[in-house]
């Protein structure tokens, strides 16, 4: 997957000319670590088929934002245990998509309201696997994910291997710590979490 931002932005942050492949393996690790902590791709997929666990009454799409227009329809159907016929559902009358949830329809008497499952399940829970096909993302990468990107592709293009130094007189050490690596992913988490980017399915340490 292509990374969330390009060489020539890392050399417009940094002012400086930079080195092809060194630049693009930073940025693409980079990208790697901030959807990995969002739990979000943010490029835009079309047509995505995932099945999910069921047995309660909401669902929560892994992509988003869940783009729904004329090319990219949504399609929800349960499926059915050991090979039986699988329901294809409709939106606003089996369930509703609010956002990257969909919730199943409560019960009700009447057929022009939400149904649950019709035949031998509790009204208003999804059945045990239901299979989804939605596009999601962004056709254009958003502003602040690309700064959070270009934030942390600096750090890695100018210490690659994620050293700290230090020096006193006749004497320096450098050396590598893991809590560097934990101290990157709880920054990006914070980074994210007040750009009300991060998702249900985010990374924590």
């Amino acid at each position: 997957m292509a990374s969330l931002a390009t060489p020539t932005q890392l050399a417009a942050r940094l002012q400086a000319q930079v080195d092809e492949a060194s630049a693009q393996l930073a940025l693409d690790n980079a990208s790697g670590l901030v959807r990995a902590v969002a739990g979000n791709q943010f490029a835009f997929i079309s047509q995505e088929s995932i099945d999910l666990v069921g047995g309660q009454q909401e669902l929560v799409l892994p992509g988003r934002p869940v783009v729904v227009d004329q090319d990219n329809p949504l399609a929800v159907v349960e499926v059915t245990e050991f090979g039986g016929a699988s329901t294809p559902l409709v939106a606003d009358r089996d369930y509703v998509l609010t956002g990257s949830r969909l919730t199943r329809g409560m019960p009700w008497w009447f057929t022009d309201r939400l149904q649950g499952w019709p035949y031998r399940r509790p009204l208003g829970v999804w059945a045990p696997r239901v299979r989804v096909t939605y596009s999601h993302g962004y056709r254009e990468v958003p502003a602040d994910i690309v700064a959070l990107v270009l934030d942390v592709a600096q750090s890695l293009y100018s210490n690659p291997g994620g050293l700290r130094s230090w020096q006193v007189p006749e004497y320096s050490e450098t050396y590598a710590t893991e809590m560097l690596g934990a101290a990157t992913v709880a920054s990006i988490r914070k980074r994210l979490d007040a750009l009300n980017r991060l998702g249900p399915s985010a990374f924590s340490i």
